[in-house]
C-alpha cells in the first residue's frame, strides 16, 4: 500500500455518550475493514490505552494523540472551541487544519463540531454557508437532507448553493448520474410555502447543472422522490429526529408485537429473514456520519448515540469522500460559477 493511498481520521476519541469504549471499538473495525485505514485517536490516553488493550490490531496503523480536556455535551459551543485548546475536539480540528489529517470524525457536541469546522479547519473560498448533509434511508435507498443542522437562518442563494453541492456529492460518493434535486415544501405547487421557499423555487429552477424536480412534501421523503432534498437547517434537523424517532417506535413496536404471544413469535421467526432485510435499509448508522460540506478539509459528525458500528461507517465513509476528490469538485464548481458570473457582469458592460 502506497503512502498516499491511505487515509489518516482523527478520531474524536472522548465525544459521544458511548466514548471511549465505542469510538475506540469503531477504530478498530475501520481498520479490519479496509488496509488503507489509519486512525489517531485523540483523547485521555489512559482511558484510550485501557481500550485498545482489548483488541488485536496492527499497531502501525494507529496512534494516540493525548489530550487533556475534553468538550462536553452541553458546553457553549463557540466557547467551548475558542477556551479548551487541549481538547479532543480543537486538536483533532487542528490536525486537519495543519495536513496531519485527511479527516476528523466525532460524536461529540454538534454545535462545537460545527464551530471549530467554521473557526479551525475553515471554509472553502466561495462557500456561503457549509452545510450538514446526512445520508437518509429512502425506499429507493439512501438520499442526502442538506442542510441538517448548521444554517438554521438560510437565505436563497444558500439554498442554491446546497444543492449544487448536494449534487456533486450524490453523483461522486453513491454515483447518481444527474441526481434529483427537490426543495422542501407544504405542497407541490410552485408559489406554495413560506418567503424563503418562494424565493429559492425561481432560483433553483433557473440553475444550470442541477436537476431540479421541484417542491417535495414530507410524506414524499421516505419514497425517494427525490436525491438531493434541500432545505435550511431548522426544518431539515425536524425531518431528520423525526425520522428517526419514528424509526424506533416502529422497530420496537414490531419486535412487542412479534414476542407477544407463542404464535406471533412463531410466525416472526419465519419472517425474520424478510424483517432482518426491510429493517436494515432504514437503519441510519449503516450509512455513517453527516459531512460539514465546504470546508478546506473533512469533517464528519456522527450521532451523539453512535455505537462502534456507525463509527467504522463513517470513518470509512472518509475513504470515499478522498478518493472521489470532493473538495476538488466544489472547488471546480466554485471556479465555473464565479467565471460566469463574471462573464455575465462583462456582457452588460458591453452592451451599455
Amino acid at each position: 500500500m502506497e503512502m498516499n493511498d491511505s487515509v489518516k481520521v482523527a478520531l474524536d476519541a472522548m465525544g459521544g455518550d458511548y466514548a471511549p469504549a465505542e469510538t475506540v471499538k469503531g477504530a478498530i473495525a475501520a481498520l479490519d475493514a479496509d488496509p488503507r485505514i489509519r486512525v489517531a485517536l485523540v483523547g485521555k490516553e489512559d482511558a484510550i490505552r485501557q481500550e485498545l488493550s482489548k483488541y488485536q490490531y496492527q499497531k502501525d496503523r494507529i496512534e494516540i494523540v493525548p489530550c487533556s480536556e475534553m468538550i462536553e455535551m452541553a458546553e457553549a459551543p463557540v466557547n467551548a472551541i475558542r477556551t479548551k485548546k487541549d481538547s479532543s475536539l480543537v486538536v483533532a480540528m487542528n490536525m486537519v487544519k495543519d495536513g496531519q489529517a485527511d479527516a476528523l470524525v466525532s460524536s461529540g457536541n454538534t454545535g462545537a463540531v460545527l464551530a471549530g469546522g467554521q473557526l479551525i479547519v475553515r471554509r472553502i473560498r466561495g462557500v456561503q454557508r457549509p452545510p450538514l448533509a446526512p445520508l437518509i434511508p429512502t425506499a429507493n435507498g439512501p438520499k442526502l437532507l442538506i442542510d441538517c443542522g448548521a444554517n438554521v437562518d438560510a437565505r436563497p442563494q444558500h439554498l442554491v448553493q446546497f444543492a449544487h453541492i448536494g449534487s456533486i456529492y450524490m453523483e461522486s460518493v453513491l454515483g447518481i448520474k444527474n441526481p434529483r434535486v427537490a426543495l422542501v415544501n407544504i405542497g407541490a405547487e410552485e408559489e406554495k410555502g413560506n418567503a424563503l421557499a418562494k424565493e429559492t423555487y425561481p432560483l433553483l429552477a433557473a440553475s444550470k447543472n442541477i436537476h431540479f424536480v421541484g417542491n417535495i412534501e414530507a410524506r414524499d421523503i421516505p419514497y425517494g422522490k427525490a436525491d438531493v432534498i434541500v432545505t435550511e437547517a431548522f426544518v431539515g434537523n425536524v425531518i431528520l429526529k423525526l425520522y428517526e424517532g419514528l424509526a424506533k417506535v416502529l422497530m420496537k413496536g414490531l419486535k412487542d408485537s412479534i414476542y407477544s404471544s407463542a404464535r406471533s413469535k412463531i410466525g416472526g421467526a419465519l419472517l425474520k429473514p424478510a424483517l432482518k432485510d426491510t429493517l436494515g435499509q432504514f437503519d441510519v448508522s449503516r450509512y455513517g456520519g453527516a459531512p460539514l460540506l465546504g470546508l478546506r478539509g473533512l469533517v464528519v459528525k456522527t450521532h451523539g448515540s453512535a455505537k462502534a458500528n456507525e463509527i467504522r461507517n463513517t470513518i470509512l465513509q472518509c475513504l470515499t469522500f478522498k478518493d472521489q476528490d470532493i473538495n476538488g469538485k466544489i472547488l471546480k464548481y466554485l471556479e465555473e460559477e464565479s467565471a460566469a458570473e463574471k462573464e455575465s457582469v462583462d456582457k452588460e458592460e458591453r452592451d451599455k
